[in-house]
């Protein structure tokens, strides 16, 4: 892989190899995001069935702030109009699903502006330094994080009124905080039948949402799959409740480790391009969400790991590229080069010698045949 491509991010050429976490060449950014999309709607409406129709009312909103915001900072600061690539669609879509159904509908109207900010500022498209919706997800929760309120699911919720914190109810990632087992059991929160935010609900459609994208090209497996499993290795040999493997499986199925490892984790723009890189990346992510669960310092801690996590992809790209990069292939294919060269030489070596007693036998049979001539007239002439 040509360095210059780790260094040049740019979403606009997706010219990358079946390492990187998109496909190379045929599928445009438009089509990518249609992939996600299509990937995240069956978790989008399980929500709706759980939390009512006011699910649709946040997304809308959050996914309506996005493009608008978009449009009009693409104007100001670059005098362009919009392009419809859906990668503001797919923003708004992605704040709404890290909230609960409960926010009050002004925030994720003020997250949309905030994340299309800091991709505006970034440089556009591609070259984001953070991932917009996670970014805007972060501060939302910095500032206003007493005002999410989560609910369980049946009960009913106002379309556009504000939610009375007495329906408020515990999540399985607020039990494992405090140290303690959640009331819902494994299966439910494989299914999804629980308080949480409306994209992390279900981690079955969650998985099934990824192993799609992964079906079809569109991310690779190594940073899903090396981000939950560092969560497992380690709340697995250092529980805070018991030494019980249930608490490892409790831990990857709360909150939003298995949303942020397929969907956010994998952000073309913030996650590294080598296939050695995305595996420290997932490392890193994991690691920092086990840290920030057993320190407190966020709720939730997987968001912000891979918050964290996207400022070092790029070194990160460098590492493995120092690790894989061509000096490297150089050493492979010279070796192999001499090694093809040393059997060749010791056949021509050994042909040699057979070369040289096959003229030394025409040399003597056309000595031979001069003599006989030479005999043939002498008798010619005495004759």
């Amino acid at each position: 892989m040509n360095i210059n491509k780790l260094l040049k991010r740019d979403m606009t050429v997706i010219k990358r190899g079946r390492s990187g976490p998109f496909i190379s060449g045929s599928p445009s950014i438009r089509g990518i995001m249609l992939h996600v999309a299509a990937a995240v709607t069956p978790a989008l409406i399980w929500a709706v069935y759980l939390f009512g129709l006011r699910v649709l009312i946040i997304t809308g909103i959050s996914v309506a702030s996005c493009v608008a915001s978009d449009a009009l900072l693409t104007l100001l600061i670059y005098k362009k109009p919009l392009i419809s690539d859906l990668t503001a669609v797919i923003s708004g879509l992605m704040l709404a699903l890290t909230l609960p159904a409960a926010t009050p509908l002004w925030i994720p109207a003020a997250g949309g502006f905030a994340a299309m900010l800091i991709k505006q500022l970034s440089g556009g498209p591609g070259n984001n330094f953070l991932n917009p919706a996670l970014f805007a997800r972060t501060l939302i929760m910095l500032i206003f994080g007493r005002m999410m309120i989560y609910t369980a699911p049946g009960v009913q919720l106002p379309l556009f009124g504000n939610v009375d914190p007495s329906l408020a109810s515990e999540t399985a990632m607020t039990a494992l905080n405090d140290g303690r087992f959640p009331n819902e059991s494994v299966f439910e929160l494989l299914y999804g039948k629980c308080a949480g935010n409306i994209g992390e609900i279900s981690a079955l459609l969650i998985l099934l949402g990824g192993v799609f994208l992964i079906i079809r090209g569109i991310i690779s497996y190594k940073i899903p799959v090396s981000f939950a499993l560092t969560v497992v290795l380690i709340t697995y040999l250092f529980p805070r409740i018991d030494i019980d493997s249930s608490y490892a499986v409790y831990s990857i199925l709360s909150g939003g480790v298995l949303f942020a490892a397929f969907f956010m984790a994998t952000d073309h723009a913030t996650s590294p391009c080598t296939g050695l890189g995305q595996i420290f990346f997932g490392i890193g992510c994991g690691g920092l969400t086990v840290l920030f669960r057993y320190t407190g310092v966020f709720y939730d801690g997987a968001y912000p790991a891979v918050l964290i996590m996207n400022e070092l992809a790029r070194p990160l790209d460098l590492l493995a590229f120092r690790i894989n990069g061509p000096s490297k292939k150089k050493k492979t294919a010279k070796k192999q080069k001499n090694d093809k060269k040393t059997p060749d030489t010791a056949e021509e070596t050994a042909e040699i010698p057979e070369t040289i007693e096959s003229d030394e036998e025409n040399v003597d049979d056309g000595l031979k045949t001069e003599i006989i001539e030479l005999d043939d007239a002498e008798d010619g002439k005495n004759g």
